[in-house]
């Protein structure tokens, strides 16, 4: 077999160019040899399986044989004669070699079954005895011989599986090579005397079919006695007689069409008859291997197709007819191999678009040949489920056939996406009506159609807006391989479709300058894309649902291939919304995508029972956020280009997705729940506050203010109402309430600071008020909303603000009121004194200066009063503070501004305060003086 794949290598290759001969030999002698040894897999499995049971029996008959005969097993033990009468009928149905003497009839029979250390009495009875003893003579059976038998040597292991070169070099070779060598002669021979030798070439003719007649006659006489020998004889002689007719009749002319293909299919029939007669896949071979290399080997280059291809359908006709009665599968191959290798050579080299007609029917029932094989050999082979799907012919036929149909089609508006719904169409029918007629027993067969079916029918989409077929046929045909080979536990099938999707992933991108299609997604860049997903997630679920049944070393491919699946999925989206919408919808076009993209996962996930189609589906909260930095860089507002659509659907579908996907004690679901409060309020705040600057016209502070109306209303509500939403606030506390809630307050606190830094508290067109604007009312607003939050999560005990020590609260919340106060001072004494908001006019001003000093010894007046009433003496101390810098800001700053009426009226000011102060709020007691006077 593999010298013929060789030659037929050599003729193929040197055909296109000499040169490639060489190359042409190596490759099919290699391909030839793995099908031959594939197709010996079954006859070396089932010889290695007797083998090994014939080496267990004579271990045990060789265990038998050397140990002494125990007196206690053969007389006077009870149940002793029964086991000998079972020991006579398991011997009866195990053959038994010739004994070398015949034992006397009244003699015992030495049955060696003693006790031995290495091998107990139970063990051996379970064992079984070997010899055929009467129960009548058991009583009589004597002691053994003093000299023990001679042990057998132990039979060597069952051979194992020989190397490239000794399944290369086995059978008869001398005879293989020396059919081939004189099957080459004969050709040459007949070209050279057609040439030379003036002898009619009907002679000549009749006498290499004579001789081919000889070779037949001898071989099948020698077919019992020399079988090797024979059957290389009747394959030779089945060759000769297809070089002999087709000489005649494409050579020479002497033979019309319609008698030699008669005579072809008769010789077709007698190899067939033969093979199948004398059960030798070996003669079926060569005589198919001879009948296609006759018309090679005969060619002048000259001749027609439509004979070619003519004499190619008799010969498989013949594979088909063998087909039928038996299930051997080299030789399937070999005519696959053969036909549709010939035909793509000369498709590349000699097709044009005139010949269309006389060749596509030739496609077709090529095609519908090698379909009908695969279904006999399964049929046939039904029950073996490990062996009984040939994989090349089902998934190799449709790909080798579909390939050349799209060669023959160029020239046809839509050709290749009408063949491909066709072949689908057929696939899908086919796999009905098999279903129908056999039901369970051909079940994997139905799915391999049923998948191709689907393939195919898929795959008429792209092909018939854009060309590129390659990728998308070879990621989807990469599934229906993955599928097999989880199905019959094959791992070079599964990672052959794995390499076939990469495959067709790079050749998509390699196709990706090529230009779009007009139609938005109906256009073969974003159906490829898509076809290539769907391929990568069905086979990550297919790896994933079978994870148990593969190999340690595989189990990363599921996430891997998810992983390629999902980046298709995306890519296709963006790609198509970069394509079809204008520039200025797309971050919104992207966010419903990816929302609909996650939602459609979720639904995998629990339909499927698919954990890792949980990840995207979650992932929506992060890619929101993306898509709002992306929206921050070019949109006035979120609610923009249909954004007041888009991402209430967002905050929607994401609050279904975590419900759906609940997991108690998962904390990085729970950073997904607070990721969308922060969002929520982030986006709110950025549109509230562009609704109200487009409403006053970008005017005074109302935009300010605005940002913070937001997160502080959402503090409120968490503290206030949030224990009556029971998801999900109640069922995640923590995540709303802390996680949550502390990055809105953080906010609200830099706002607050921003604000008073930066705003002079216009209230346009209301006037200014101290402490009724908008500006001071909605400071005081955010510093009420943030104490609120924090009294709500310290009742509630949730850490750390639980464990925060009060007095650093008091402090935070004195320095606050401290801060607001003075910025409320300063923008009245701005609207109402025309003070400039600038640090130098303010340091420079001499009504700042001594408002400032008045307003912060009353304010220590105040502090220092309330710690007095209430024994607080840190407090007191706070109050004395302030004083004291009241005091150094008087003689350091207020006393510059000389004959001054603010100098004079802040130094009396202050002075008589103080006096106030010292009468009013002497300091308090310390915690252990005041003890002491308590008792």
């Amino acid at each position: 077999m593999w010298f013929l794949g060789a030659v037929l290598g050599a003729i193929l290759a040197g055909s296109i160019h000499f040169s490639l001969a060489i190359a042409g030999a190596l490759v099919g002698g290699v391909l030839a040899w793995r099908l031959s040894a594939r197709g010996q897999s079954a006859e070396v499995d089932r010889l290695t399986a007797i083998e090994a049971q014939l080496a267990r029996l004579e271990s045990r008959l060789q265990r038998l044989e050397q140990g002494p005969l125990a007196p206690t097993a053969i007389a006077g033990q009870g149940g002793s004669q029964e086991a000998l009468a079972e020991a006579g009928a398991d011997s009866r149905s195990t053959p038994m070699p010739p004994a070398t003497e015949a034992l006397p009839v009244d003699e015992p029979i030495p049955v060696h079954v003693a006790a031995t250390p290495e091998m107990p009495l139970a063990a051996r009875e379970a064992e079984g005895p070997l010899f055929d003893v009467p129960a009548s003579r058991a009583s009589t059976v004597g002691p053994p011989p003093p000299t023990a038998s001679p042990a057998r040597p132990p039979t060597p292991p069952a051979e194992a599986a020989a190397p490239l070169w000794d399944q290369m070099l086995r059978g008869n070779l001398m005879a293989r090579a020396g059919v081939v060598v004189l099957f080459f002669g004969v050709a040459f021979l007949l070209k050279y005397t057609y040439q030379h030798v003036q002898v009619p070439i009907e002679l000549r003719l009749a006498a290499v079919a004579l001789a081919a007649v000889v070779l037949l006659a001898i071989g099948w006489r020698l077919r019992l006695t020399r079988e090797g020998y024979g059957l290389a004889l009747q394959g030779g002689g089945v060759g000769l007689l297809y070089l002999t007719i087709f000489g005649a009749l494409r050579l020479f002319e002497l033979l019309p069409a319609g008698p030699a293909f008669a005579l072809l299919l008769a010789v077709a029939a007698l190899s067939a008859v033969l093979a199948v007669l004398q059960d030798s896949r070996a003669l079926a071979v060569l005589g198919a291997s001879g009948g296609f290399l006759a018309p090679i080997l005969a060619s002048t280059g000259a001749g027609s197709h439509v004979a070619l291809f003519s004499y190619y359908a008799v010969l498989n006709g013949g594979i088909l007819a063998i087909a039928w009665f038996k299930s051997w599968r080299v030789l399937n191959v070999t005519g696959f191999v053969f036909t549709f290798g010939i035909a793509t050579v000369w498709g590349v080299l000699r097709y044009s678009p005139d010949v269309y007609a006389t060749t596509e029917p030739f496609l077709v029932l090529f095609f519908l040949m090698y379909v009908a094989i695969p279904v006999l050999f399964s049929r046939r082979e039904a029950g073996r489920v490990e062996r009984y799907l040939d994989t090349t012919l089902v998934f190799g036929v449709p790909l080798i056939s579909f390939g050349l149909q799209v060669g023959l089609v160029r020239g046809f508006a839509y050709g290749s996406a009408l063949s491909a719904l066709a072949l689908g169409a057929f696939y899908l029918v086919l796999a009905r009506a098999l279903w129908a007629r056999r039901g369970e027993g051909l079940r994997l067969l139905v799915e391999a159609f049923l998948a191709l079916g689907m393939v195919f029918t898929t795959l008429a989409i792209p092909l018939a807006f854009d060309g590129r077929w390659t990728s998308a046929a070879w990621a989807l045909e990469g599934a229906a391989i993955v599928w097999v080979g989880v199905r019959q536990q094959r791992l070079l099938a599964r990672l052959f479709g794995i390499l076939l999707q990469l495959l067709g992933g790079f050749f998509y991108l390699d196709d990706l300058h090529q230009p779009v299609g007009a139609w938005p997604v109906l256009n073969s860049v974003y159906l490829g894309a898509l076809l290539l997903a769907v391929a990568g997630l069905f086979c990550a679920w297919l790896l994933q649902r079978w994870r148990h049944e593969l190999r340690p070393a595989e189990r990363w491919l599921a996430p891997a291939l998810f992983a390629w699946g999902v980046a298709w999925w995306v890519f296709g989206g963006l790609h198509e919304i970069d394509q079809h919408v204008r520039l200025a919808l797309q971050r919104n076009a992207a966010l419903a995508f990816f929302t609909g993209s996650c939602l459609a996962f979720s639904g995998l996930a629990r339909r499927l029972a698919w954990p890792a189609a949980r990840y995207p589906a979650l992932a929506l909260m992060p890619l929101m956020g993306l898509i709002a930095l992306g929206t921050a860089a070019r949109d006035a507002h979120p609610f923009a280009h249909l954004g007041y659509l888009v991402w209430p659907l967002a905050f929607a579908v994401h609050l279904i997705l975590l419900r759906r996907h609940e997991v108690v004690g998962n904390r990085w679901r729970e950073w997904l729940h607070a990721g969308g409060l922060w969002l929520l309020v982030a986006l709110g705040a950025w549109e509230v506050s562009w609704a109200i600057d487009t409403w006053v016209a970008g005017r005074a502070a109302w935009p300010l203010i605005a940002w913070a109306l937001v997160p502080g209303a959402l503090l409120v509500l968490l503290a206030l109402r949030g224990e009556r939403i029971a998801w999900p606030v109640v069922a995640h506390r923590r995540a709303y309430l802390v996680t949550g809630a502390i990055p809105p307050a953080l906010f609200l606190a830099g706002w607050f600071v921003l604000s008073n830094v930066v705003s002079n508290g216009d209230p346009w067109p209301l006037p200014y008020l101290p402490l009724l604007n908008p500006l001071d009312l909605a400071q005081l607003g955010a510093l009420l909303a943030v104490a609120i939050w924090f009294v709500e999560v310290r009742r509630l005990g949730l850490p750390p603000l639980a464990s925060a020590p009060l007095s650093a609260a008091w402090g935070l919340a004195g320095a606050a009121g401290f801060f607001w106060s003075n910025g409320a001072l300063l923008r009245t004494l701005h609207h109402w004194a025309d003070v400039p908001l600038r640090l130098p006019d303010l340091m420079a001003s001499e009504l700042v200066q001594a408002s400032l000093s008045l307003f912060w010894t009353l304010l220590a007046l105040g502090a220092m009063l309330i710690a007095t009433r209430r024994s607080r003496r840190p407090l007191w101390l706070v109050g004395a503070g302030l004083m004291a810098v009241v005091v150094g800001k008087l003689f350091l700053i207020d006393l510059s501004n000389v004959g001054t009426i603010a100098r004079i009226v802040s130094f009396l000011g202050v002075g008589v305060l103080m006096l106030v102060i010292g009468y009013l709020a002497p300091v308090p007691p310390k915690r252990e003086e005041r003890g002491a006077a308590c008792d």
